[in-house]
């Protein structure tokens, strides 16, 4: 038997709608799997397969991701320099980049991952710093609001 797509139908992408329809982009629709209602002998539609619209929708940008996950990379090393231990080995604590992008300033921010890190016995200073230079600029991953 082979694989008939998502949700057992096959995805099908239709054209963008043209000028004045009110569409904003292309639509994705998936067709029923054989023998879903609607479809085959007895079904209310022997014409051929139903399609039911779906909408896909992107949350979040890959550019921001992409960004984040290097951050987090980078974080994990620097900490693991700074703890001088394994990644397991990392005493528990939470770096909140959204929280650190919500504060008002660096100082402010600096504070809180100073005393995140109160625990460490090595410098912290440039570790900080350089934290503080990778999150300038960056946007905070909430899930956006529905229009």
């Amino acid at each position: 038997m082979a694989d008939s797509g998502p949700a057992g139908g096959a995805a099908l992408a239709a054209p963008a709608p043209g000028p004045g329809s009110g569409g904003t982009g292309p639509r994705v629709y998936f067709q029923s799997p054989p023998g879903a209602a609607g479809e085959g002998p007895g079904g209310a539609d022997d014409e051929g397969p139903v399609r039911r619209q779906g909408k896909v929708t992107v949350k979040y940008d890959r550019k921001e991701l992409r960004k984040r996950l290097n951050l987090e990379e980078w974080i994990l090393e620097q900490l693991t320099r700074l703890y001088d231990c394994q990644e397991e080995e990392i005493p528990e604590l939470e770096i909140d980049v959204d929280e650190l992008l919500d504060m008002e300033s660096d100082d402010t921010r600096a504070a809180r991952v100073k005393e995140l890190l109160v625990d460490c016995y090595k410098p912290t200073e440039a570790f900080i710093s350089g934290l503080l230079d990778k999150i300038r600029g960056m946007q905070k991953l909430s899930t956006p609001q529905k229009k």
